[in-house]
C-alpha cells in the first residue's frame, strides 16, 4: 500500500485538521457516486479512505511513523525482539516479538514479571477504532445501513441515521479492541464522508434544486414533478415567475427541514422561428430595463 501521506498529498508533520480537509476533498473527488463507471476511481477512493482511517487514528499514526506497522496497519517484523522470549516448565504461552500483545499475553506478562502482585488484578480498557466511512447523499439525508470491511477482513453493518452530516462521527459501543483483564471493550468511531449530489445542496436540514422551465411555463404557468430526496413531487409555477424564483416545499427537506425550488429558464436547443418572430413584434405593456442598476 502506498505512503498514507502521499496519498492524502499532506507533509508527515501536517496537523489533525490539515488530514481531516485533505480527505474530505479527495474524497468527494474519486466517490464512485461521482464517478459512476470508472473503476479505476473507485479503487483509488478506496486507497483514499484506508489511508485516513490510519492517519485519523493518534494512536496508529504515531505507531507508523515510529515504523511498527506499515501502511496497511499490520505489525512490521522487528529488527530484534524487544522484549525477551521466556517461558516455563510448566508450559507457560511465549511472548514473541513479531506478534501484538493479546490481552492474554499482557496479563501474563505482569504475572510474571511483578512476582504475581498483579494477578488477575490489572485492567485496561480497550483502545478505540477509528474507521473512515463514504456514504451518498440520500443515504445521509434518509438513513440507510451500510457495511463497513475492516482490515481484518472482517465487517460491521453500520446504520445511518437520517440527517447525518458530512464530517460527523459515529460512535459504535464496544466495538474496538478488547479490554484487558475483564475491562470493557473500545469503541469503534466512524468519521462519515457524504458524497455531493448532482441535484441537491443541502444547507442545515434544507435542501436547494434547481429546476430547469421553459419560457412557456415561466410566463404562463405550469405543474410541473419536482424529484425530493424521497422522490419527485408536484409543483405548481406561478404565471410570470423568472429565473431566479425560488418556490418552497416545505418539510420535503432533510429531518423535517424545507425544500427550495430555484428556477432557471431554458431556451429551446433549436431556433424557434415562430418564436423569433413573435418577439420581434411584441413589445412590453409596461416598460422595464432589465439591466437598470448594473451600468457603470
Amino acid at each position: 500500500m502506498e505512503d498514507p501521506y502521499k496519498v492524502l498529498g499532506v507533509e508527515r508533520k501536517a496537523t489533525e485538521a490539515a488530514i481531516r480537509t485533505a480527505y474530505r476533498k479527495l474524497a468527494k473527488r474519486f466517490h464512485p457516486d461521482v464517478n459512476p463507471g470508472k473503476p479505476e476511481a473507485a479503487e483509488r477512493f478506496k486507497t483514499i479512505s484506508a489511508a485516513y482511517a490510519l492517519l485519523s487514528d493518534t494512536e496508529q499514526r504515531a505507531r507508523f511513523d515510529r515504523g511498527e506497522i506499515d501502511a496497511s496497519g499490520q505489525q512490521r517484523q522487528p529488527e530484534r525482539p524487544f522484549y525477551r522470549d521466556f517461558g516455563d516448565a510448566a508450559g507457560r504461552a511465549k511472548y514473541r516479538g513479531e506478534g501484538a500483545f493479546s490481552p492474554e499475553d499482557l496479563e501474563g506478562l505482569f504475572t510474571h514479571g511483578f512476582g504475581g502482585r498483579f494477578n488477575r488484578g490489572f485492567t485496561a480498557r480497550g483502545s478505540d477504532a477509528h474507521y473512515a466511512l463514504a456514504v451518498d447523499f440520500l443515504d445521509a439525508a434518509n438513513g440507510a445501513v451500510r457495511r463497513l470491511t475492516l482490515p481484518d477482513g472482517g465487517a460491521i453493518d453500520v446504520t445511518i441515521p437520517a440527517g447525518l452530516k458530512d464530517g460527523q462521527v459515529m460512535r459504535l459501543k464496544g466495538r474496538g479492541a478488547p479490554g484487558v483483564g475483564g475491562a470493557p471493550a473500545g469503541d469503534a468511531l466512524i468519521e462519515v464522508s457524504v458524497a455531493p449530489h448532482k441535484l441537491f445542496r443541502r444547507a442545515g436540514n434544507d435542501v436547494t434544486i434547481e429546476l430547469p422551465v421553459t419560457v412557456q411555463e415561466a410566463v404562463t404557468g405550469a405543474k410541473v414533478q419536482v424529484p425530493t430526496i424521497k422522490g419527485p413531487v408536484s409543483l405548481t409555477i406561478p404565471p410570470n415567475s423568472n429565473t431566479g424564483t425560488k418556490l418552497r416545499l416545505k418539510g420535503r427537506g432533510i429531518a423535517g427541514g424545507d425544500q427550495f425550488v430555484e428556477l432557471k429558464i431554458v431556451l429551446p436547443p433549436e431556433t424557434e422561428p415562430e418564436l423569433a418572430a413573435f418577439l420581434k413584434t411584441w413589445s412590453p405593456r409596461r416598460k422595464f430595463d432589465p439591466r437598470a442598476g448594473i451600468a457603470s
